[in-house]
């Protein structure tokens, strides 16, 4: 028996008060759709808060499909044309929220990512969501209904939306609960893996990149096909900043990142010209020119003879040019889910609707957001696709 009196029945139940749950509620309510919306957290919202340190970075106007990653390239085109970054725009204009354009497209807030997370609960509360927080699904079945057993009670409706989100960043309360409830209804669920995640090496590599922790510059780092030029760090464990982030989405174990020091020049024109002009220069120093003076003195020691620059012969200088464009580098794997800020893979888009989410074979049952095996770029593309994807499957429950 369902704990709630009949007239009170939900039409929908969504599981997960993050960004697409939040979403979908809101888009459901707006319907006249009567929704609870539950979470085990005792706070929504969780990745929002965090989001570009503390500011949200909440849209990316450059939003296009091909900046996805999924089994199905073209299945986030439906939902990315359905609700767009300037819809999301217009709803924090609304709501009174300032914003700038960072870099590259990413929209961030000028003061504080509560304000988005503030904005979709009022909006939630407007249409009349029924949420409850620190609510822990126990079990999910079908009969008549979906039917949520919970550590409050049990509940029933007539459609099921899985918005727990993946496995990236436990100690926000991220979990495979969504992955589970797929599986058990008979979705195929492609492998997660972390995604978005800082790069660690071993051996010489990590030996180099050590004492480099901290360093910072903007590079091409390549993975596959697809190269990002944007900044890289170096960690105690290996590599990171934005370019690696976005390289690591298409690393696989075993295949090399390559990464270019000085992208946009010909290092080894650069070090010959320095040779004439400042014969007398050790190559620490003339490398430092090009390079943070850190990482050129660690990149002189291991590459350069220690004498100046004049007595330092042509084919040397030719070898570590070629290598300050195209430094491949083997990670011997990530930092894994607690640091990845995205879940690869997910419910496989084969068995869901591209118009709206729903299971193909399990009429009711949609999934949305980050459970899916769509995933985005850094910088906002994220967000917009749980924006997306959760208002398309609020307008069809």
């Amino acid at each position: 028996m369902c704990d709630i009196a009949p007239m009170e029945q939900p039409d929908v139940i969504i599981l997960g008060a993050g960004a697409a749950g939040l979403m979908c509620a809101i888009s459901a309510g707006r319907r006249g759709r009567r929704v609870l919306l539950l979470d085990h957290m005792a706070q929504p919202g969780g990745k929002i808060l965090i989001s570009g340190g503390g500011r949200c970075n909440f849209t990316n106007l450059e939003c296009r499909a091909d900046r996805f990653l999924s089994g199905n390239p073209h299945f986030a085109k439906s939902a990315l044309a359905a609700y767009r970054p300037a819809d999301f725009v217009a709803l924090v204009e609304q709501h009174g929220i300032a914003y700038h354009e960072k870099t590259l497209g990413q929209l961030f807030c000028d003061g504080s990512a509560r304000q988005v997370l503030a904005m979709l609960l009022a909006e939630a509360e407007a249409v009349g969501v029924d949420l409850r927080l620190g609510c822990r699904v126990a079990e999910v079945s079908r009969d008549t209904a979906f039917r949520v057993e919970t550590s409050q009670g049990s509940f029933a409706a007539p459609a099921l939306v899985l918005a727990t989100g993946g496995l990236s960043i436990p100690k926000l309360g991220a979990t495979g609960m969504a992955h589970d409830i797929a599986r058990h209804f008979g979705l195929a669920v492609v492998p997660p893996r972390p995604g978005l995640v800082p790069l660690t090496f071993g051996g010489e590599d990590l030996a180099l990149m050590q004492p480099l922790a901290g360093v910072a510059l903007e590079v091409q780092a390549q993975a596959g096909k697809r190269g990002f030029r944007e900044g890289m760090l170096f960690t105690h464990r290996g590599l990171s900043g934005p370019a690696v982030l976005q390289a690591s989405s298409y690393w696989q174990p075993g295949e090399a990142v390559v990464v270019n020091l000085l992208p946009g020049q010909d290092a080894r024109s650069l070090l010959l010209e320095r040779k004439r002009a400042r014969p007398k220069a050790e190559g620490r120093t003339a490398l430092a020119e090009l390079l943070p003076s850190r990482l050129a003195a660690a990149l002189a020691e291991r590459h350069l003879p220690p004498r100046i620059m004049a007595e330092v012969p042509d084919r040397a200088l030719n070898t570590l040019g070629a290598m300050l464009n195209h430094w491949a580098l083997v990670p011997d794997g990530t930092e894994g889910f607690f640091k990845a800020e995205v879940t690869l893979g997910g419910v496989d888009t084969d068995g869901l609707q591209q118009k709206d989410l729903q299971a193909k074979a399990v009429p009711g049952l949609f999934v949305i957001g980050e459970a899916v095996d769509v995933t985005g770029w850094l910088g906002g593309y994220n967000f917009q696709w749980a924006w997306s994807s959760g208002w398309v499957a609020g307008q069809a429950v």
